[in-house]
């Protein structure tokens, strides 16, 4: 058996808690897709009050808004994130397609929401960074938020995202400093091949 987990996590389906079983000790919540009933709710916030709840969602839009809904009713839960590209097959996007060493690193890299929020970067600051409305917008915020294990997310989920871990102004400059490097580094080597 693998790493033992003290929380509970919080899974789409029977196909992500059979494969996270099957890696790790740990016990698991299914939500059974979007519309999360009461009693899903109460077994989550219980869960949360006696072990601790690991949101790990798919990396998809449904999975982004069972985890939203969950965040908004049950406060304080960790939140564990796994790139698109570390979760597929050729047809589908989920937890139960990851392999086991990803999602070791996605739960061990999770981390909790607070509504307790302390402004680190101001919207201001995002924008002139060019996480927002700039051509290669979407693809530093993807950078950004895989680096960070928070996900990939739009301008303003990934804003408050990087607010509820605290990243300060100056890391997420060093952190976009060198997601430019890497990919300059990564287009001269490939026009080097040409």
């Amino acid at each position: 058996m693998g790493m033992k987990i003290k929380e509970i996590i919080v899974v789409e389906g029977k196909n992500d808690s059979n494969v996270l079983k099957s890696h790790f000790d740990c016990d698991t919540i299914e939500t059974q897709g979007t519309h999360l009933g009461k009693k899903t709710l109460a077994a989550i916030r219980l869960a949360n009050e006696k072990r601790g709840v690991i949101i790990f969602t798919d990396p998809d839009a449904p999975g982004n808004k069972i985890r939203d809904a969950i965040n908004k009713a049950v406060p304080n839960c960790k939140n564990a994130f796994i790139a698109k590209g570390k979760a597929h097959t050729t047809k589908k996007v989920g937890v139960e397609h990851a392999k086991r060493e990803d999602l070791e690193e996605s739960l061990k890299n999770c981390m909790t929401y607070t509504d307790k929020i302390e402004e680190t970067i101001s919207w201001n600051v995002f924008n002139a960074l060019g996480l927002n409305g700039r051509e290669n917008s979407a693809w530093l915020r993807e950078r950004i938020g895989e680096r960070l294990f928070i996900g990939k997310a739009n301008a303003k989920t990934l804003f408050k995202r990087l607010n509820m871990v605290q990243v300060t102004e100056d890391e997420l400059r060093d952190m976009i400093e060198e997601e430019k490097d890497e990919s300059n580094s990564d287009t001269i080597k490939n026009q080097g091949n040409s």
